[in-house]
């Protein structure tokens, strides 16, 4: 079990696609000390974008200032800053997965996760991808244990034919770490 640090830090890190930028940015928070807590880092459309939240005993400032050499081409930008301590809190209802796919058009992301907040659902992670005419929608969701979960599906159902899209909502399986 690693040890709890003194100072959370959210980082960023945003620009130009290229080898290398992963393991430049955690070997440098390695060798300040600071443990990788959260994280997800992804490539969209040739630009690369990484949200890290991290423990250390260091300041946002040194952190930044550790990862300044990922800036040097000016391809990049990072930032660095100091957030609360949170517990972290079991999701108390039923974790799901919604996908929607079908042609492109400006509003869908909206539509569809306003649906699932109409019942209290959490959006925990959402990715898009546009492939010639073709949305993809993927997003795990967190629905109270107090939801209807036919009516939300309903609700869902209904948005999709209003979109033209296909929606598919089900039950999260388990993960096995």
């Amino acid at each position: 079990m690693f040890n709890r640090y003194v100072s959370l830090i959210a980082i960023t890190v945003i620009g130009h696609d290229r080898p290398g930028i992963i393991a430049e940015a955690t070997g440098a928070l390695a060798e300040l000390g600071v443990n990788i807590e959260d994280s997800t880092m992804t490539r969209l459309r040739g630009h690369f974008a990484m949200m890290l939240v991290c423990a250390g005993d260091v300041s946002a400032a040194a952190a930044e200032k550790a990862l300044a050499g990922l800036t040097a081409d000016g391809t990049l930008q990072v930032t660095a800053r100091e957030v609360a301590t949170e517990e972290l809190a079991t999701p108390a209802g039923r974790p799901y997965v919604l996908t929607v796919h079908g042609g492109d058009r400006p509003g869908i992301v909206s539509a569809v996760t306003s649906a699932v907040a109409a019942d209290g659902g959490n959006i925990t992670d959402l990715t898009t991808r546009l492939t010639g005419q073709l949305y993809l929608v993927v997003a795990e969701v967190d629905v109270p244990a107090s939801a209807d979960e036919a009516d939300l599906t309903s609700r869902l159902d209904e948005v999709a034919r209003e979109l033209g899209v296909d929606v598919t909502f089900r039950p999260q399986e388990a993960d096995v770490l």
